[in-house]
């Protein structure tokens, strides 16, 4: 009679890990932990190189101008505006707008209002300059054409034409001082801002990254005030809109030609990669994605441990199958099998506590970070991956289990 062919849908793997409920809890929480690594790596990854994109998914406009000089607009490198008016007369854009970014120090309203008081009532007391904190500065000409695809901020441009105003990131760290919760209460929050005073009349939501505590927009005539009618002739970005109908590639490729070398013409969806493939690059980045690693090699050697001390239990059981006729392949099916349960029990509670670490992230850090489906796509399939070499692993345990052991 022919030995009993192997079915893959008997539920021995699940017998073998419920046997013993107890190893199978400890089991699932350190594949959990696993998890929960590879999940923290990836986020704060994530909240890296997509986080430091969101001025460029807020601003406007067909194609963006920025100077090759420089890999990322972090770093602020500005080209000539001369670049600007030369790429307006370019057939098919309708309008050119320069975008200006810089960083100043920033005190704390709360800590303003305090020294402020201080002095009045002290006023032989000297006063004390609080310059912990650096927020970036975003200018542009608030008659032009807007530069931004924000709704807060284009309903707000009327109130970028006074003296020293500013409308503030709701989404800036905390250290920058509770400015929403002030404004709810009077029409302006008053403060410093590079040792000038500065005044809050208005809010917007961008977000904070890892590099800047929050994000200020002003106007480009007060951005000179404060840092010189000079400072004008050098762009940062340059946002261009084509006419309708006008076919984008063909305008890029155009402006390509027509401007300096030294000047980058980009796509939205360009610079963003541009940008976080920079970030991917860099010491953060490299520290990020080799955590990875660690989290998937832990959770290897976890699920290699379980299931070779299941196996190394029931040696004598799977060499009573191989004697039943069961072959390594059919058996090894089985080991698999548990490897990926295994995987996809720990996932589950990994992925949920996950969701609450990154709220906690968000909450601490104010840094947009969310769980998005391409992430938990991407920790699953590591989780499978990781299940399966482990698996594929701890089989070797099976060529031991020799028929001959049980008679």
């Amino acid at each position: 009679m022919k030995p009993k062919k192997f079915q893959p849908q008997t539920p021995l793997a699940w017998a073998q890990l419920s046997h013993q409920k107890m190893r199978l809890a400890v089991a699932t929480t350190g594949v959990c932990f696993a998890n929960i690594l590879m999940f923290t790596q990836v986020g704060l990854l994530s909240m890296l190189t997509e986080g430091t994109t969101k001025l460029h998914e807020s601003l406007s406009g067909d194609l963006l101008l920025v100077s090759t000089l420089s890999p990322t607009i972090r770093w602020g490198i500005p080209f000539p505006r001369a670049a600007i008016y030369k790429a307006a007369a370019i057939d098919g854009i309708d309008s050119v707008s320069p975008v200006y970014i810089a960083r100043d120090n920033w005190v704390n309203p709360t800590e303003f209002a305090r020294q402020k008081n201080l002095a009045t009532s002290s006023p032989g007391r000297k006063r004390q300059r609080n310059f912990g904190n650096r927020v970036r500065i975003i200018a542009f000409n608030p008659a032009q054409p807007p530069v931004f695809d924000l709704p807060q901020v284009n309903n707000q441009l009327a109130k970028l034409t006074s003296p020293d105003a500013v409308l503030f990131d709701r989404l800036s760290q905390p250290s920058l001082g509770e400015v929403p919760q002030m404004l709810t209460t009077q029409e302006e929050v008053t403060t410093l801002m590079g040792n000038r005073r500065t005044y809050v009349v208005g809010l917007f939501k961008m977000g904070s990254t890892l590099f800047a505590n929050g994000n200020i927009i002003m106007s480009d005539w007060n951005y000179a005030k404060r840092k010189g009618q000079s400072s004008l002739d050098q762009v940062t970005i340059g946002v261009i809109s084509v006419d309708e109908g006008v076919n984008i590639k063909k305008v890029q490729a155009q402006l390509r030609a027509n401007i300096p070398k030294e000047i980058g013409v980009f796509t939205h969806e360009e610079l963003m990669q541009r940008e976080q493939m920079f970030d991917a690059s860099e010491p953060n980045g490299v520290i990020l994605r080799f955590g990875t690693i660690v989290g998937f090699i832990v959770g290897i050697i976890i699920v290699y441990q379980v299931l070779y001390s299941d196996i190394n239990d029931h040696l004598s059981e799977y060499a009573t199958l191989k004697a039943m006729g069961y072959g390594d392949k059919s058996l090894l099916v089985v080991v698999i099998q548990e490897a990926i349960i295994l995987g996809v029990m720990g996932f589950i509670p990994g992925f949920i506590a996950s969701v609450g670490l990154y709220q906690l992230l968000f909450m601490l850090t104010r840094i947009p970070i969310a769980m998005k489906v391409s992430i938990a796509l991407q920790v699953f399939i590591l989780t499978l991956v990781m299940s399966i070499v482990s698996g594929a692993i701890a089989t070797n345990k099976l060529r031991s289990a020799d028929p001959a052991d049980v008679f």
